[in-house]
């Protein structure tokens, strides 16, 4: 489906809750304060959007929606930090380029960065009749799993996958391996949540355990959520747009012909895609929108210009090493790592 269709059914869908909304770039860094609090650098790079509260340790007594003075998100109540890891290019010669991040339809002007999404009934039902509870002040949480290499692991996460865009309006089909032939507007990455919380824990030592899948069905079919998970939250979901139409000549790929992307954790398989997050909407907002008439945009909420989210930096250089320009290896030379396993 293209995001064109989704705009019509804007104008036809009940008045419940599914906001879309851009966020530029704010820092991208060897950091990863969820999975490797206080450490620096952390083990590979990571690509953060959200508050500029963002930190290397994000103390989870702090609350960022309050400490926070700016963000690069659309909708400027939400202070909230996601990341996910970077898209390197390998070339023929054994040397990787940073692959750049270009805006979403909608948002054009803005820095990379990604499309985030809170739905509470996912895109395959664009009724969105049911009510979820909004992430509550110190959550966190991750999807998907740096390390895994096969389908047969990834399985264990429901829809991480990856879109091959036709044109920047591709939404279909989607594969959980990165995909095999050059794509004509770049490699969009998808990363959606669990969508059942325990009702207890704001985090888990795992950082996925307070969360759980339907037990049933699925989020879009309205699968109830398993006794342990009783919550029901909004579905998050990332949109990541990859620019990797400016390294498509397959005289620079490999000579066998295989796929050249790879993460900066040192994946060539795209199985190991993941997401983290850290709630920081400021006050009740993200409450008040899910029960509000929002559907994409949402009058409930003050919103920002697209120079606005531009002008929101994370100015403090917590990793100084190269990671533009053509690089011998991908910064923390995860590569070099497996190799020596």
């Amino acid at each position: 489906m293209h995001w064109s269709s989704l705009t019509a059914l804007a104008l036809v869908a009940p008045s419940t809750a599914l906001i879309r909304f851009g966020c530029s770039q704010l820092t991208v860094q060897r950091v990863d304060p969820l999975v490797n609090p206080g450490i620096s650098p952390s083990p590979h790079l990571h690509q953060i959007i959200g508050g500029n509260a963002f930190n290397i340790s994000m103390d989870p007594r702090e609350d960022i929606g309050e400490k926070a003075t700016c963000t690069t998100c659309q909708f400027s109540e939400d202070f909230s930090n996601y990341w996910t890891a970077v898209l390197f290019f390998r070339a023929r010669n054994g040397s990787y380029h940073r692959v750049p991040q270009v805006p979403n339809i909608g948002f054009e002007g803005s820095n990379g960065g990604m499309t985030v999404y809170y739905m509470q009934d996912g895109l395959a039902n664009y009724q969105q009749t049911s009510k979820v509870t909004a992430f509550k002040q110190g959550f966190r949480m991750l999807i998907g799993e740096a390390s895994y290499r096969s389908k047969q692991q990834a399985t264990r996460f429901r829809q991480i996958t990856y879109t091959c865009l036709q044109d920047l309006g591709t939404r279909f089909p989607e594969s959980m391996h990165f995909p095999t032939k050059p794509c004509p507007a770049g490699i969009m990455a998808n990363v959606r949540f669990p969508t059942c919380w325990d009702g207890k824990n704001l985090d888990a030592p795992d950082h996925m355990s307070h969360m759980a899948y339907p037990e049933s069905g699925t989020f879009e079919s309205g699968g109830p959520c398993p006794a342990s998970h009783p919550v029901r939250v909004p579905q998050l979901m990332y949109e990541t747009i990859w620019d990797t139409s400016q390294f498509n000549e397959k005289e620079v790929w490999p000579e066998d012909g295989s796929q050249p992307f790879v993460w900066s954790m040192g994946d060539h398989t795209g199985f190991g895609s993941h997401g983290d997050y850290i709630f920081g909407w400021k006050g009740d907002s993200l409450q008040r929108a899910m029960d509000s008439a929002c559907y994409v945009n949402c009058p409930t909420l003050k919103t920002q210009s697209v120079p606005a989210m531009n002008k929101c930096k994370y100015n403090e250089v917590l990793v100084d090493e190269p990671i533009d320009g053509w690089l011998d290896s991908i910064p923390g030379n995860p590569m070099e790592k497996m190799e020596s396993k």
